[in-house]
């Protein structure tokens, strides 16, 4: 056996891992030892990699069936959350071959020194990206979701109306102090209350249903033909197949909302009796349940407001029911998820930017305390003065999205793996790559064209 410093996220591994899929050959040392630290629990991990699976990108699935049909969309979202769980499989099956379980160290086993610069440089651009966005939908929408429970009979604008103000008073209370935890493992707490929030979105979003009319009244009909701008007529036939030029929105928003992969191998090193076959299962469980999550708020929230679903869904309820109480809650069920998913999502940036600007070093409260602050400076930056970031970090998160899901994975595979190239496992990473090229590809060019 050979043993690596424990800070760097590597541990113990023994020399006969094998790369069968039923290894059960610990990540970490497992045996009797008065010092060695427990692990997080099956439960904690699988709440953690949920927290990174599901953010924002749940308010646009509704928008997605929309513009791909029922069916459709559950075609496409079944072969989007099977073909993530794939990709982890192979990244595990990676681990234990090569006893590596650093994302950014396997690009380097692969592709050499260009291959973990290319994947941390992809790590810390999607993760910032993701971040900023959270935060901007934070500082966009928490002044409105306070407003509609407090009014101000004072002139002018209160404090806690001011969308600045309030983003760094929260940066400074929540976001800084969870993100400053060297583990990611002690964010499982958060983890599960951020479930719970999104959790109960989803309640809402199918109780609501049956509380919206369809079609809606004459008044409010003419306030979403306004908004929306597609369609004069209010269509109450749920359609199953649908193609238009928002389609091609689908498959890279589906990508988006189960992107996880940085997340995935911190998680594994900090499992308690870490094997492939317990981490495989915290991430199929993981999957499902975001899964069924997913299918049920797009189901219910296109049935709500069929075609006229808007690109964002609680922005169709503040429409019709702006004063409802449940609404004005979930409002801020949804925001609360958000916020607690920034540390989750810091924790793999910060490694990545330690990783190639310092090495696989001891563990150094200074660099750590360091990195901290300046990715979280840049973040808040991005959030508060960036007008709209979402056209930014669009384009660059469907390139990086792709890469991370679907293209690094299969390559990777294809250059450490000694199985030969017919065997199942190859084949499936040669998929992944051209998949993951094609999403990318179109992803970016929609993107383009709808800016340009």
């Amino acid at each position: 056996k050979m043993s690596i410093n424990a800070s760097t996220n590597t541990a113990v591994y023994s020399e006969n891992a094998a790369d069968e899929d039923n290894d059960t050959t610990p990540l970490l040392e497992s045996g009797p030892s008065p010092n060695r630290v427990k692990g997080a629990s099956f439960v904690s991990s699988v709440f953690n990699l949920m927290n990174a699976i599901m953010g924002s990108g749940i308010l646009g699935l509704s928008y997605v069936m929309a513009n791909t049909g029922v069916i459709g969309f559950t075609i496409l979202l079944t072969a989007v959350a099977g073909l993530a769980g794939y990709s982890i499989h192979l990244l595990l099956k990676l681990c234990d071959q090569t006893g590596i379980n650093s994302y950014e160290d396997l690009g380097e086993k692969a592709l050499k020194k260009p291959g973990k610069v290319i994947v941390g440089i992809a790590i810390i651009i999607q993760n910032i990206g993701a971040m900023s966005s959270y935060l901007f939908i934070l500082k966009s929408e928490l002044p409105a979701a306070i407003g509609n429970f407090l009014s101000s009979d004072s002139p002018g604008s209160p404090w806690y109306l001011n969308g600045r103000l309030l983003l760094i008073i929260i940066a400074l209370c929540v976001v800084l102090p969870l993100a400053v935890l060297p583990k990611i493992g002690f964010l499982g707490y958060t983890s599960s209350l951020s479930f719970f929030f999104v959790l109960y979105f989803v309640v809402v979003v199918m109780v609501t249903k049956w509380s919206v009319p369809c079609p809606l009244p004459k008044n409010v009909t003419t306030v979403f033909m306004l908004q929306m701008s597609n369609s004069t007529d209010w269509d109450c036939t749920a359609k199953l197949f649908v193609i238009s030029s928002k389609s091609a929105y689908a498959i890279p928003t589906m990508a988006f909302s189960f992107l996880c992969h940085t997340a995935v191998l911190p998680i594994y090193c900090e499992l308690d009796r870490p094997t492939k076959r317990r981490m495989q299962k915290v991430a199929n469980v993981s999957i499902s349940l975001s899964f069924m999550l997913y299918m049920l708020t797009a189901v219910f929230g296109y049935l709500t407001f069929y075609a006229h679903v808007r690109s964002e869904l609680l922005l169709g309820y503040s429409t019709y029911l702006p004063g409802n109480v449940l609404v004005m809650t979930v409002r801020f069920a949804i925001l609360l998820s958000v916020l607690l998913t920034v540390p989750l999502i810091h924790f793999p940036a910060r490694k990545a930017a330690i990783l190639l600007l310092f090495g696989a070093r001891p563990f150094s409260w200074l660099v750590h305390l360091v990195t901290t602050f300046a990715i979280l400076g840049l973040v808040m930056l991005l959030a508060i003065f960036v007008p709209d970031i979402g056209n930014v970090f669009g384009v660059v998160g469907s390139t990086t999205s792709s890469c991370l899901l679907f293209i690094f994975p299969g390559i990777f595979y294809l250059k450490i793996s000694n199985q030969p190239l017919r065997s199942g496992d190859s084949i499936g990473a040669v998929f992944l790559v051209v998949f993951g090229l094609l999403v990318g590809v179109v992803s970016f060019t929609v993107i383009v064209i709808t800016l340009t």
